[in-house]
């Protein structure tokens, strides 16, 4: 006969590895804590050089542009683009150390960032 498994058991060990991530064993605590992150060197506006491009791909066809280059905290990243969006007039985001705002944009924004004190140039076509 075919041994057969006791399923009861089976289910509440498995309840247990459902839970949080699936971390077994950790020597240093919690991988995701602020204390184990690198610390981002924020360089000053005129030491960064910024790429802003205008971008379609894999938007379904809405335009956006993407400011990238910077080397920045996510906090002042974040600040940085709500005031670069409240200038545009449209809605954007900011992640990945790039910030990308709804719309056609690219000439503006490197005025903007100009005036800020940032190098910028636009690329691509």
């Amino acid at each position: 006969m075919a041994s057969r498994r006791n399923k009861s058991s089976d289910s509440k060990s498995s309840d247990k590895t459902t839970k949080g991530d699936r971390i077994v064993y950790s020597e240093f605590g919690d991988p995701h804590a602020a204390a184990l992150q690198r610390g981002v060197q924020e360089l000053p506006p005129n030491q960064q050089n910024l790429r802003v491009q205008a971008s379609r791909k894999g938007r379904k066809g809405k335009t956006v542009t993407v400011i990238s280059g910077f080397q920045l905290k996510p906090e002042s990243l974040t600040s940085l683009a709500k005031q670069l969006k409240a200038q545009c007039g449209s809605g954007g985001t900011a992640k990945d150390n790039a910030i990308e705002i709804q719309g056609d944009h690219a000439q503006k924004l490197v005025e903007l960032l100009i005036e800020k004190g940032y190098r910028a140039k636009v690329s691509g076509g």
